[in-house]
């Protein structure tokens, strides 16, 4: 087992909504029950794939109480915190802190782009003013911002509740570098890929897991490729990663993140609906098909 502070299969929750948008509180606790029924570690609230850009204060705070109150203590809640003002993002730590959750997750602003000493000003009055485990989360493709492992390092070394990173990058360089560096002066520093396709390759080179969008649909084959990998059965580990493989295949042909869980959802009869909030839009039926086609030679039921 990992001697990290988080590690295996972690699901950044989609935020289930009605059709006139309103948040479907019902589908946000069956989802919360699904993901523990299928071997979830812990959950994601106010994620990426939760659409929290689209999400009021009230909204996100709502959905991560209602999660906490569904299956706290069963798995880590660990909600998003992400802000483009430093001050907002303190401010929601601590009401997330006070309601009991495991952690937190922060991205970089995503506005002003910025960098060096601004950057590891924005991370440091954080894990100074909140008082809880916080994953330093890298998504460059949507922040425009690509954290340097030297900042995780840095981070690392000053703040002991710095518990890790979330690293949304397809390079394998840079997840070398910053497992190798980063565990070198942390061991309890936690590595979590973002990618599901990334996941066993991280594994192997020394991370703890990952928090992948599929694994709102399918948790139970993340959980295979991590439960084989942890054994030492690297045979079946790749078998169940050649699964994993397949169900990324939803990434091509879907238009974004939370419709491909969406859609995926809705296809295996979930009481979850395909709405997301403007910009983004349902999938159209075409890419439904396609999508319930792969789920089906995966053989995959709710």
């Amino acid at each position: 087992m990992s001697k990290s502070l988080f590690y295996g299969v972690i699901t950044p929750f989609i935020t289930p909504f009605k059709e006139d948008l309103s948040i479907d509180i019902e589908a946000v606790k069956w989802l919360a029950r699904y993901q523990v029924a299928k071997g979830v570690h812990g959950i994601f609230p106010n994620s990426t794939t939760g659409e929290f850009v689209h999400l009021k204060k009230e909204e996100s705070i709502e959905i991560t109480k209602t999660v906490l109150e569904e299956v706290g203590g069963k798995v880590w809640i660990i909600p998003g915190i992400s802000s483009n003002c430093t001050e907002h993002s303190i401010e929601l730590g601590r009401i997330f802190r006070d309601l009991g959750v495991d952690g937190v997750i922060i991205t970089p602003p995503f506005f002003f782009k910025v960098s060096g000493e601004r950057l590891r000003l924005h991370f440091s009055e954080v894990a100074e003013k909140v008082d809880l485990p916080i994953i330093v989360y890298n998504i460059p493709s949507t922040t425009g911002i690509n954290i340097p492992v030297d900042l995780y390092v840095e981070l690392a070394k000053e703040y002991s509740n710095i518990a890790g990173a979330k690293v949304t990058y397809d390079n394998l360089a840079y997840f070398r570098r910053l497992i190798t560096n980063v565990k070198t002066i942390r061991k309890d520093f936690s590595v979590l890929t973002g990618i599901d396709y990334l996941l066993l390759p991280v594994l192997m080179m020394g991370g703890d897991g990952g928090i992948m969008a599929l694994a709102n649909v399918a948790p139970q084959i993340h959980r295979a490729v991590y439960d084989a990998w942890i054994q030492g059965n690297l045979i079946k580990a790749y078998e169940e990663y050649k699964k994993l493989l397949k169900l990324v295949e939803i990434y091509d042909i879907a238009t974004s993140f939370p419709t491909s869980v969406k859609t995926s959802l809705k296809v295996l009869g979930a009481p979850v609906k395909p709405y997301v909030r403007p910009p983004l839009t349902p999938e159209p039926p075409e890419n439904e098909e396609k999508i319930k086609t792969v789920l089906e030679e995966l053989g995959i039921k709710i």
